[in-house]
């Protein structure tokens, strides 16, 4: 995380607390974590709401190129941001609730969806839409990698159940302001 990114980040908290989820961009030992099971030969990658690019940075680190990136953003102060950081992936401007409605992709299935969205704080229909959506995108054996500062998953079973994913932490860092674990969310009987 640079010093570039906490002002933008922390004056988009203070605008919309809710919708931005933390008060600090993650720090490199969450953003590292978050990464760790994607590679070039993961596919293209979806990224929702990267807001100033740090899991973005990591992706990249593991050799995912720009133009297999997708980055779904809906705060508008972080669009021009990121276009100017990463001007080979693609910029969307819009909420990840909308993926399956707007239907965006087309081309080769995605290998990954990387999430900085704040699940906890969102009502259970649109943690559903967000889900339903990446999954209508994801091959049979990709995963949905989703970093919470909660201390349990923050898709609820009854979602999970509903969609027939499951979700496991794949690890913590208390070397993050606050405090974060990853949970991969994947399809239970995944059709190959």
């Amino acid at each position: 995380m640079s010093a570039a990114d906490i002002l933008p980040f922390f004056r988009a908290w203070v605008r919309n607390p809710l919708a931005v989820a933390a008060v600090a961009p993650s720090g490199p030992t969450v953003s590292s974590l978050m990464v760790q099971e994607i590679t070039a030969d993961t596919g293209p990658v979806i990224e929702l709401g990267p807001g100033t690019g740090v899991f973005t940075r990591a992706l990249l680190e593991r050799g995912v190129r720009q133009r297999d990136l997708t980055l779904v953003e809906y705060g508008s102060e972080f669009i021009p941001l990121l276009q100017r950081r990463f001007p080979g992936a693609r910029v969307l401007w819009m909420d990840a609730a909308w993926l399956q409605r707007e239907r965006p992709f087309d081309g080769a299935p995605v290998g990954a969806v990387v999430s900085g969205l704040g699940l906890l704080m969102m009502p259970p229909e649109k943690v559903t839409a967000i889900l339903a959506g990446a999954f209508g995108y994801l091959r049979p054996d990709g995963a949905f990698y989703q970093i919470t500062y909660g201390p349990r998953c923050p898709v609820a079973d009854a979602i999970l159940d509903r969609l027939d994913l499951q979700a496991s932490c794949i690890g913590q860092t208390f070397r993050n302001l606050p405090p974060a674990s990853v949970y991969r969310i994947s399809r239970r009987h995944p059709h190959m």
